[in-house]
């Protein structure tokens, strides 16, 4: 497929913008902007009270003013945003960026070798970075690596949270403005009904993707946005002229005078109008950092401060409520208007949940690529766009949960403070790795990156306290929800490294995989055997375990690991390592296929038939390094052209100047190097998009000797054999034991995480494996 990847952070046209600008209306601000829905009402919940005064409504709306003034306009917008991964934003491209300048990474089978991707990019002076004292603690500490994992995981426990908590209470409040045009008693057997079947109709059409109704998004938010701004401006002169007074800092401290330990508690409500504030910088992506800026600070934030003003002037002037159930957002909106409004609000509330629920998708495609995630189908809805994925099973769980979340609580107070504790410890993780990226990846001072965390993290640190003191009034959901998505993702993160390093320990040694062909009744089958695990190097034991029952193999044999790398994506042509495993003879490659924490892996027909290139590529090129190799003039001639990797092609790694290119006569064929010394027993060979280390092949001239093009041929020729006899592909199906006297905590981690394999995707389906070429060796793993 011909994916459009993430935007570089180059400059665009003005044009470009301005379009780019109005998309990101539908797919970022949809969140954010529908929060005057809600803000007030669950404020003025139970908390304070609305009197006569106004100090109440003019202190809620002053802390409203500069909450969204400091953390989305001044941290977000200002900061953040340039925080980030090739032009990616979001948690995991905070902790991907971390990751890359300093060795902290969980992640098992690193290599050197992916430090050459386009897109492994360096902040600064490599030489400057590794005497920071920081990174050098960082580093120094495991437990801090642990520690690290742990927070980015927590950060994306509360993002799925508040995928199942943003749906339920934006339907919900947009819907309960039926209330004012509705009997009591009505009202109260219509509005959860129409709630729940709104969200069930929301998430049955997310298997179509979001590209297919996308293009209706940016117009009902735009007009949505027009909508809060005029009513905003209407309330403002109608009713209160002065109300811009109440922005006045001022207002606050007397609010929190007044009120006392009520009002720090209504802060709670008030943290709600920053909702979706995060999505600026994960949806970073797919547009830029100018778009994204230009409509925030030109659109969306001036209609959001002009809706909370306009509430704000109508309710100084009204004070006779029969609850404070009433002091919300549709009660400022004239009859006359009030059911297109009532009609728009359901439009943008929708619209607003999709972009949560796309996020969601997307977050736990990015933890299941740093094994932190059981495997689950994800499935690409755009040929065009890179990055539009849907779920099913987590599509349906959330479905599942939404519903019961308003079914449960019935009312906004509950569902806001539900979802305001999830948003703000989302965006104190932020805050924490950002200051983390300040100083590793950004060489500031430690001081710079202090005073950033304790300014804004003083700040969300206020509203987090008054989000946790209503634990048990709704803000126990998503605790509950973060500690059963912590315990599964921490089993299942914990156990597959131990699977991993059990397969390091009883590898196979290359010497074992050559005598095989000398053992009596040993044969070799017509057909190619994929056979895939972990490892990057070294023959894998379930190989061993398939070969000691069925002796017989493919005539050729491909180990393939596909691994993730701590960059948002790979392109194409870097996608490949391909080397050999024993000599030419023999028949046996490496093929280590790596993907970004944003990828998405390539349907079967696609994968093979770009793996079979990539070796009949390599077995040319491999052949042309040993035919070189006889001339020690033109090794002298052509090894500063060269990447190569020492003698171990998985450990040792010398690089040489690539700018000069070497150039022939005949067909061409654009490669990096094999990375490894020719004729050796392994050599690594990476397809490379980088221009600056781009060098040109032609095979008919480099392959000067008759001998060696006739092996050449030989080989080439039985590689065709092989994909037309067929391809198998060769998985190991796990299962895990504890060793006598384990612990109880790694019995139950063991138990735990076998629950977790045998109701969930195995491997076959999230590699994509056809069904019929499946052979599959059970593997017992004692830990």
């Amino acid at each position: 497929m011909d994916l459009e990847f993430g935007r570089s952070p180059q400059r665009d046209s003005w044009k470009t913008t301005m379009l780019l600008a109005y998309q990101s209306l539908g797919v970022v601000y949809g969140d954010l902007s529908i929060s005057p829905l809600y803000v007030f009402k669950s404020t003025f919940a139970e908390d304070i009270q609305h009197s006569d005064t106004n100090e109440e409504i003019f202190g809620v709306l002053s802390f409203v003013f500069w909450t969204l003034t400091l953390i989305p306009l001044i941290k977000y917008v200002s900061i953040v945003l340039r925080a980030h991964d090739n032009g990616e934003g979001g948690t995991f491209a905070l902790y991907s960026l971390i990751c890359r300048h300093a060795n902290v990474s969980l992640l098992p089978n690193r290599q050197i070798a992916d430090e050459e991707l386009s897109t492994y990019k360096l902040e600064g002076n490599p030489e400057t970075a590794d005497k920071t004292r920081v990174k050098v603690w960082l580093e120094k500490h495991k437990n801090l690596h642990t520690a690290l994992l742990i927070m980015v995981l927590i950060g994306t426990c509360m993002v799925i949270g508040d995928g199942v908590l943003t749906p339920a209470i934006s339907v919900f409040s947009a819907v309960s403005g039926l209330e004012f045009s509705l009997s009591k008693n009505h009202h109260e057997y219509a509005v959860i009904p129409i709630t729940c079947v709104i969200l069930a109709f929301l998430f049955a059409l997310q298997h179509f993707g979001t590209h297919r109704v996308g293009f209706i998004f940016a117009p009902i938010v735009l007009a949505w946005l027009i909508c809060i701004s005029a009513l905003g401006l209407y309330n403002i002169i109608y009713w209160n002229p002065h109300v811009y007074q109440a922005l006045n800092p001022y207002y606050m401290f007397k609010f929190l005078k007044k009120t006392r330990k009520y009002g720090w508690m209504s802060l709670g409500g008030i943290l709600l109008c920053m909702t979706g504030s995060e999505a600026m910088f994960a949806d970073l992506g797919h547009f830029s950092y100018s778009a994204i800026q230009l409509a925030f600070t030109a659109l969306v934030y001036p209609a959001l401060i002009l809706a909370y003003m306009g509430q704000a002037a109508y309710l100084s002037k009204h004070h006779d409520f029969y609850s404070n159930s009433q002091v919300g957002f549709y009660i400022a909106v004239p009859d006359k208007v009030r059911w297109p409004v009532l009609v728009l609000a359901i439009l943008a509330s929708v619209v607003g949940s999709q972009a949560i629920i796309s996020g969601t998708f997307s977050i736990i495609n990015q933890s299941q690529s740093l094994s932190c995630f059981p495997r689950v189908k994800v499935v690409h809805t755009s040929e065009k766009i890179h990055g539009q994925i849907y779920i099913p099973e987590i599509n349906w769980l959330l479905m599942i949960l939404c519903i019961a979340v308003t079914v449960g609580f019935r009312d906004t107070k509950h569902m806001g403070n539900a979802s305001g504790l999830a948003v703000i410890t989302v965006m104190l993780v932020t805050t924490f790795l950002t200051s983390l990226v300040i100083m590793v990846c950004w060489h500031k001072p430690p001081l710079v990156a202090l005073c950033f965390l304790l300014f804004f993290g003083s700040v969300e640190a206020l509203y987090f306290s008054a989000s946790l003191i209503k634990f048990l009034e709704g803000a126990w959901l998503p605790i509950l929800l973060a500690l059963i998505l912590m315990a599964v993702m921490l089993v299942w993160h914990f156990t597959t490294i131990k699977k991993y390093e059990f397969d390091l320990q009883n590898k196979v040694t290359l010497e074992w995989l050559l005598a095989l062909g000398d053992k009596l009744g040993m044969v070799r089958v017509p057909g190619i055997g994929l056979v895939y695990t972990d490892l990057t190097s070294g023959v894998p034991a379930n190989f061993s375990r398939f070969v000691t029952n069925l002796p017989a193999f493919h005539n050729v044999l491909v180990f393939v690991c596909v691994k993730s790398v701590p960059v948002p994506y790979v392109f194409p042509k870097e996608r490949y390592l391909v080397g050999r495993v024993g000599p030419p003879g023999h028949r046996s490659y490496r093929c280590i296929v790596r993907y970004g924490y944003r990828d998405v892996h390539q349907d079967v027909d696609s994968f093979e038939t770009e793996l079979i290139e990539s070796l009949a590529r390599f077995i040319k090129l491999d052949a042309s390094y040993r035919c070189s190799e006889a001339s020690e003039q033109q090794l002298e001639e052509w090894e500063p052209g060269l990447t190569v990797i020492g003698s171990n092609p998985l450990r040792d790694h010398v690089s040489y100047d690539l700018q000069d290119s070497v150039q022939h006569s005949a067909a061409s064929v654009e490669m990096m190097p094999p990375a490894g010394s020719p004729g050796g027993t392994g050599s690594e060979l990476a397809a490379h998009a980088n221009s600056t280390k781009q060098v040109r092949f032609f095979i008919d001239s480099l392959v000067a000797s008759p001998e060696a093009d006739k092996h050449v041929t030989e080989e080439l020729e039985a590689l065709s054999a092989a994909r037309e006899a067929g391809t198998a592909f060769i998985l190991g199906h796990s299962h895990v034991q504890c060793k006598p006297g384990s612990s109880v905590v790694k019995k139950l981690t063991v138990v735990g995480y076998n629950f977790l394999r045998r109701n969930c995707r195995g491997p076959d389906v999230v590699l994509r494996v056809p069904p019929a070429s499946l052979l599959e060796v059970g593997m017992v793993y004692v830990l």
